[in-house]
């Protein structure tokens, strides 16, 4: 993040509260899309948030937030690259941030802004590999908000390869299905090796496919079980994409309990190289330090803290506060900073972390 957009995250952080706070997070990319279908979600938006505020608060003060909104709305930069449109707006504040995150829409009207709401906005990245197995061919798609890519890996050069690694048909391939089950086996073993380099470029959870029998015989040598997030039995090698996507509906449509799978996998592989950090104080410390990859937390939790006696130490809040060390919540300014230094975020349920202190932090390795 450059350090024009972290100085006003940092000013949006520290906004004075004050009701009613207007937070209208939308998906945007004009260089991508019509203007005229942006400025009628725009209008939308506005319209559902003017018809919030004069419900709930009186007509001076809606009015007073509401055209305050009418003003950024209609100077919007449709010229810039962005993925995102914020726009922040109370009576005492305005904000306009174009993000290059990835958002669902979202309109929060509260008593004031918070950074999290950006997180809890991000569009759910629904991104894997489908890797549909047969004996004779394995094709892998990278799937990505349902549409679907064939990547090419060098199976086919491993199953050239196989050939010249098969002995002659003697007493022990006397019966030709034995010598049918060895090429099965073996180039499923291939299969898995260009797939596990190809897990290198392509860190993403895994979606196998495949026959009853291709899928027991590669479920019993895979090295990548730790990807695999689920089997689909059938062979459905030549269908096209579209129909593909209706197959695995099922195995992905609780799409939040696969997200959790991968990132609890991504923990424990960084507690195995001595890279996650755990509890407040820690955790603090490594992202202060620059070393934060990605930020994992429980959605509600909180921490109000006092700054120790460097950045990379906090210390527990006491009375009277310090207005010059009183830091409001610790995880907030953790999670600006990891969107300062590219890191990422991710939000999970209340007590899902509640062996971790509540926040773990992956550090790059």
């Amino acid at each position: 993040m450059d350090i024009h957009l972290a100085s006003q995250l940092k000013e949006l952080l520290e906004a004075v509260h004050y009701r009613p706070a207007i937070s209208l997070i939308m998906p945007f990319e004009p260089k991508m899309k019509d203007k005229a279908e942006l400025t009628k979600r725009l209008k939308f938006a506005y319209d559902q948030i003017k018809k919030e505020v004069h419900h709930n608060y009186n007509d001076e003060l809606a009015e007073l937030v509401l055209s305050k909104l009418r003003k950024q709305v209609e100077h919007i930069n449709y010229s810039t690259y962005k993925k995102t449109v914020a726009i922040f707006i109370s009576p005492v504040f305005e904000k306009v941030l174009y993000l290059d995150i990835a958002v669902e829409e979202k309109i929060i009207i509260d008593e004031s802004f918070e950074i999290r709401d950006l997180v809890l906005a991000k569009k759910e990245d629904k991104q894997f590999l489908l890797v549909s197995l047969t004996a004779k061919a394995t094709k892998i798609y990278l799937v990505d908000q349902g549409r679907f890519t064939i990547i090419k890996i060098d199976v086919a050069e491993y199953a050239e390869k196989m050939h010249y690694d098969l002995p002659e048909r003697v007493a022990n391939f006397s019966d030709p299905s034995q010598q049918k089950e060895f090429n099965l086996k073996k180039f499923l073993h291939y299969s898995d090796k260009g797939l596990q380099s190809l897990l290198k470029s392509y860190p993403l959870p895994l979606l196998i496919m495949g026959s009853q029998k291709v899928l027991g015989y590669f479920k019993s040598l895979t090295r990548n079980t730790k990807q695999i997030v689920g089997y689909i039995p059938g062979n459905y090698s030549e269908l096209p994409s579209a129909e593909l996507a209706k197959i695995i509906e099922p195995a992905i449509l609780d799409w939040k309990k696969i997200r959790m799978k991968v990132i609890f996998q991504k923990m424990e592989d960084a507690a195995g190289a001595g890279k996650l950090a755990s509890g407040i104080k820690e955790v603090w410390k490594q992202v202060n330090n620059s070393r934060g990859k990605l930020l994992i937390v429980e959605k509600n939790f909180r921490v109000s803290a006092e700054q120790g006696p460097d950045k990379s130490k906090i210390l527990e809040q006491t009375k009277p506060y310090n207005d010059f060390s009183y830091i409001r919540d610790a995880v907030d300014d953790m999670i600006e900073k990891m969107f300062e230094m590219g890191g990422d975020v991710e939000f999970v349920e209340t007590d899902m972390l509640k062996e971790y202190g509540h926040i773990a932090l992956i550090q790059y390795y």
